[in-house]
């Protein structure tokens, strides 16, 4: 019995120090590879011996791909590779090492910190853009490519659907057009041949064919996770549990939502898995395969036992309402009380409103319908417990609405709730039912209650909005139930963050860290045992895991507050802020001097969605000493820190801090104690 007491003791010990646990890394097995374009024969061919000359372009000149071998050279910058008048430029210059709008280009610079980018700009007509003629470029910050200088393979390809730019057979950047190039009667085009030696010209365009590694490639850690590439983000969430695989899929978005000429371009891409350990990237779910799709929220849901994925059809973003099918599905709907089922390929109208793809083969392998069900452009659908078929409708339309069929004759059964707006999930935990909203809306009742019966968490500060965008609800395994979402980082898109969520006995939610998934990290050290006094600390690396325990005091106004510091001191620092007895958390502007200034719940008008200054309120058991956990996750393509921070492992709350890379952590509090303070650098 004394050594069960002592193994006892010590393991209670472990526990409240924070002691770091053995992790291995999550891993995602990429479906990126090479791509490779065959031979062809060229329309026009231009040399260092020949750095000029005339084309007529074919009557199909839909789509195109030029080659061009370049030699880059560290003294020779900024430069025009390559020039048709009118209708592309090629080019080389040193972008600003402040500017991160749209392409991100900073991520990557040279060692005396230039960032000399490739850019290709490609002028499109279209009928839709009242501005007239636009360029659309791509391009790429050089640094990114494993040898900068020296000899590279560019190809540029246009589909007519997308706008592509490879390097040395890697896929690098791409946009979604929308129009044509104007070709003359007869185009001129030129090189540079003191760089380029050689650049052809294809009519039609040469298809890539990707090349199947015998061994994929892999990415490190899911949680923070962003897709492969210089200005690539997580956009909307929608996830789902079916035969032991947690399915996540996510809006893939490049330049914070200024793809396709600021419409968005977003279509779904599918990562999954059965352990939470290995993740499998599949093929996208909804890809891009017309100039007018642009894609929206939905869910994934079973129908006639077949994985499905519903979302919705933007394209009101590009076609005004009166050229789509919206008024078409309206008209059906005001006149039969139901909404119709069209097959959008056989309207002549741009399709607009719902739709849903298919799984061949219960895991991926999704194919579109392209049947129109719903004039709603971002339906929520889900199978409620007792076995109805049921959608909420946003972006469009509101309200519940109920359905024998996914193909038509859905009929409202709740008109006004929910109210419509971004992206609502219902789900069912226990004897609770309960309704999330995208960035601010959040509802529950007993299951058992009326459908008028549901409850405003956030006016009664019990939300659980915690820094994540759009958030999703699976339930998994066990009775586990997960959120997830996106961190802000682009001005729209981000970092994918998961965290498990907890239930109490009266129904509230709390959010805590996932341990299957906590990022892996190196070994712990202790930096204190004890806080006596305002003390200052190096952190060694700028992505880690703090932890410390907190004696919580008896006054109210008791308060704690880490602050992270970088190179410039207070400028950029953030401040996290929680006050034990007072149950509130906050993010704020780090202040060396004193305490950041309070800031805002929801409720109060906050804004956790944006992720960077707000509170939470009603925190649970800080009345007693309490665990906190805290992640800083810098990486470059951010341009700042990801602060992730577990509080009492029962309230979470992420922000993200542009320009911030940690240095140093000041640890003060006022009125309350804290101990055990240890830290671990990020292994990724």
């Amino acid at each position: 019995m004394h050594y069960l007491l002592v193994a006892l003791a010590i393991t209670s010990s472990l526990f409240l120090t924070g002691c770091a646990v053995k992790r291995q890394p999550a891993q995602i097995l990429l479906r990126s590879s090479p791509w490779h374009f065959s031979q062809g024969s060229a329309l026009s061919t231009l040399s260092a011996e020949k750095p000029a000359g005339t084309f007529k372009a074919p009557s199909d000149s839909s789509s195109f791909t030029i080659k061009m071998k370049v030699t880059f050279k560290s003294d020779i910058i900024s430069r025009t590779l390559l020039d048709i008048p009118g209708v592309l430029n090629v080019k080389t210059f040193q972008h600003d090492v402040k500017d991160r709008k749209r392409q991100n280009y900073p991520v990557f610079s040279r060692p005396d910190g230039s960032v000399p980018v490739l850019e290709a700009a490609l002028r499109l007509h279209s009928p839709t853009e009242p501005k007239g003629p636009q360029d659309m470029p791509i391009g790429i910050p050089l640094a990114m490519l494993e040898k900068f200088e020296g000899e590279h393979e560019i190809i540029l390809h246009f589909s007519g659907v997308r706008w592509a730019l490879y390097v040395d057979n890697e896929l690098l950047d791409n946009d979604f057009p929308l129009g044509y190039p104007k070709w003359g009667k007869q185009s001129s085009w030129k090189i540079d041949p003191e760089i380029v030696s050689k650049a052809e010209i294809f009519f039609p365009g040469i298809e890539p064919q990707q090349i199947v590694l015998k061994k994929p490639r892999v990415s490190n850690e899911i949680q923070y996770w962003t897709p492969q590439g210089h200005n690539t983000w997580v956009g909307d969430v929608a996830t789902f549990y079916h035969q032991g695989r947690y399915h996540l899929f996510y809006l893939f978005d490049r330049r914070g939502h200024a793809s396709k000429f600021g419409k968005g371009a977003h279509y779904f891409e599918h990562i999954s898995t059965t352990d939470f350990k290995t993740w499998t990237e599949h093929e996208a779910a909804t890809p891009i395969e017309e100039q007018w799709e642009t894609f929206g929220t939905g869910t994934p849901f079973i129908f006639n036992n077949k994985l499905s994925l519903s979302y919705g059809l933007h394209t009101t973003r590009i076609y005004p309402k009166e050229q789509t099918s919206l008024p078409l599905q309206w008209d059906f709907y005001d006149k039969h009380g139901v909404t119709g089922s069209f097959r959008y390929d056989t309207i002549p109208r741009y399709p607009a409103g719902s739709t849903y793809s298919v799984s061949e083969d219960g895991i991926s392998h999704f194919k579109k319908t392209k049947i129109l069900f719903h004039p709603c452009e971002n339906p929520s659908v889900y199978t409620d417990p007792e076995g109805r078929l049921r959608m909420l409708a946003n972006y469009g339309a509101k309200g519940t609405w109920e359905s024998k069929s996914i193909n038509g004759g859905w009929k409202s059964v709740n008109p006004n709730f929910p109210p419509g707006g971004d992206c609502t999930f219902f789900f069912r935990w226990g004897n609770y039912d309960y309704v999330i909203g995208g960035f601010t809306g959040f509802w529950s009742k007993p299951a058992s209650a009326d459908e008028d019966q549901f409850v405003d968490g956030v006016k009664a500060g019990l939300d659980f909005y915690n820094g994540m965008n759009v958030p999703a609800v699976t339930e998994i395994k066990d009775g586990r139930f997960l959120l997830a979402g996106w961190i802000p980082m682009a001005g729209w898109g981000g970092a994918l963050t998961i965290h498990e969520m907890i239930q109490f006995p009266d129904g509230r939610i709390g959010t805590k860290w996932m341990e299957e998934i906590i990022p892996a990290t190196e070994k712990e050290r202790l930096l204190a045992k004890e806080i006596y006094e305002t003390s200052a600390f190096a952190t060694g690396a700028p992505s880690f895991l703090l932890t410390f325990d907190v004696e919580p005091g008896t006054d109210l106004t008791g308060k704690i507050g880490p602050l992270l510091l970088g190179a410039d001191g207070e400028n950029h620092a953030c401040e996290v802020q929680i006050r034990p007895k007072a149950g509130k958390a906050q993010y704020g502007k780090g202040q060396l001097q004193n305490f950041a200034n309070v800031e805002k719940s929801l409720r109060e008008g906050g804004s956790p969605s944006g992720a960077r200054n707000y509170a939470i309120e009603n925190l649970t058991n800080t009345d007693k000493p309490f665990l906190v956990r805290m992640i800083v996750k810098y990486d470059a393509k951010f341009g700042g820190s990801l602060i992730d921070t577990e509080i009492a492992g029962q309230r979470t709350m992420i922000a993200f801090r542009p320009e911030l890379k940690v240095e140093k952590i000041l640890l003060r509090s006022e009125g309350t104690g804290i101990e055990n303070i240890r830290i671990a650098a990020l292994k990724y």
